[in-house]
């Protein structure tokens, strides 16, 4: 057996009833986490835009498209779902594959479970599944410079993850596997620095081409012999470690290494704005009139988001000299502080114009089990903050509360659902990741309207 064989037969066999109740516990959390933001991204103008043109799912089978209040086809809800849950920059995320698994693979996975029927088991089945084969990919992977790891190797989580969720034969599942690895995009990485909104539907493109990967297959159609290795290997990718895929499976789980979001931009803005807090734990942060310059050293990834003056949203989510700035000015990183408001803040842009970022190597070599930064703060009376991170806050080294997340829930599905329906929704999300609740029954809650 080679290294697919071996991650086909796992997938294709993992019993969800049978994983540790601390595995269990962590997917409830992944899928809550996962939810709200979708559910809070689907506020935003240009998702609903693209959701309205979607066609409405007449069948009792259509999927939830979440947050908005109504169905469409299995296929356009796990584009709708998957894009609305990257909008906003809070979805979680895994540092050893660099990238985003449960975003690229849950949409998917929901979308056919409704379309079929399944039980929570599967779902739940389909989803670790994803995960574990998404993120191991990306793991053993090294991404060319220029490519954005959304919708690169989560096309073949979530082509997993539709396997599981239908039961397939390991033979069967290697194929779905390979047939995804041809449905990847190119994605770019300067739409994300440049504030290009199609960077939003990377992820959505995944779940749509996993779920197709998945008809393709039962269809009768197939892949190359090794898919995953000819794309990581030799075109997306400057190298592929298959071996390494497999490393630990089944036992070092992938999700139980993985992260979460407070600070609401990239996460490769997170030790940064960390350091700050370090600074303002100890004392008041200075005010912007008092403040000359702010210089932050950090690693290569992080030092590549220097635009002071970024043009939209989503480039501020992008740029460090933003982060920083807003941060300080608002007292916050949280969403109100990478609105447009925040965007066209003159007290903000004129700030942000004196934070400089700067790559330090030995910074670059403690990747990827830290994420350092060092941010000092010169004031005009001559005095100088410093503040510093390396393992990033929401990482398993340093996690965030149970409480946090909670609250993390409740503020981004709170954007669209009343309070009341939130906790409810929580509760049920964890209830479900136990095997305590039906699908249907949670499914039902996501078709809440605030009509």
């Amino acid at each position: 057996m080679d290294y697919l064989d071996t991650l086909s037969e796992f997938s294709s066999k993992l019993d969800y009833q049978k994983l540790d109740p601390g595995v269990k516990e962590q997917v409830g959390w992944i899928l809550a986490d996962t939810l709200a933001a979708m559910v809070a991204g689907s506020a935003e103008p240009e998702l609903r835009a693209i959701a309205g043109r979607q066609t409405d799912g007449a069948s009792k089978h259509a999927a939830q498209l979440i947050g908005l209040g109504r169905r469409s086809t299995p296929e356009a809800a796990a584009f709708i779902n998957g894009t609305s849950g990257t909008f906003l920059e809070m979805d979680e995320g895994n540092r050893f594959s660099r990238g985003h698994p449960a975003v690229h693979i849950i949409p998917a996975a929901l979308a056919l479970s409704q379309e079929r029927n399944a039980s929570a088991e599967n779902f739940l089945a389909g989803v670790v599944v994803g995960y574990e084969v998404g993120s191991r990919l990306g793991a053993a992977s090294q991404l060319r410079g220029a490519m954005h790891p959304h919708g690169t190797w989560g096309t073949l989580g979530a082509g997993a993850a539709c396997a599981r969720v239908a039961g397939m034969a390991a033979s069967d599942m290697r194929q779905t596997i390979n047939i995804a690895a041809s449905l990847t995009t190119a994605t770019s990485k300067q739409t994300m620095l440049e504030g290009g909104l199609v960077r939003n539907v990377y992820a959505g493109l995944s779940n749509r081409n996993g779920f197709l990967a998945l008809s393709l297959a039962e269809c009768g159609f197939t892949g190359e012999r090794d898919g995953p290795s000819s794309l990581l290997g030799k075109i997306i990718s400057e190298s592929f470690d298959a071996n390494a895929v497999t490393q630990g499976l089944g036992q070092d789980w992938h999700l139980m290494r993985n992260y979460f979001k407070l600070h609401s931009c990239c996460r490769y803005n997170h030790g940064t704005l960390d350091a700050i807090d370090q600074i303002a734990a100890s004392q008041a942060l200075p005010s912007t009139e008092d403040i000359d310059r702010i210089e932050v050293l950090t690693y290569h990834l992080a030092a590549e988001l220097n635009d002071p003056a970024p043009n939209n949203t989503l480039a501020a989510k992008f740029s460090v000299p933003f982060a920083v700035a807003t941060r300080i000015v608002n007292n916050s990183s949280a969403l109100s502080s990478f609105t447009w408001d925040a965007v066209r803040n003159p007290k903000i842009l004129d700030l942000a114009k004196r934070v400089s970022v700067a790559h330090d190597p030995a910074m670059s070599a403690r990747l990827p089990n830290e994420r350092p930064a060092s941010v000092t703060i010169f004031l005009k009376d001559g005095s100088t903050r410093t503040g510093q991170a390396g393992v990033n806050r929401g990482d398993d080294a340093s996690p965030y509360t149970r409480e946090e997340l909670r609250v993390k829930f409740m503020n981004l599905t709170g954007r669209i659902w009343p309070a009341a329906h939130c906790e409810k929704l929580l509760q049920a999300t964890l209830d479900l990741a136990k095997l305590k609740l039906s699908l249907q029954t949670w499914t039902e809650l996501l078709t809440h309207s605030t009509e």
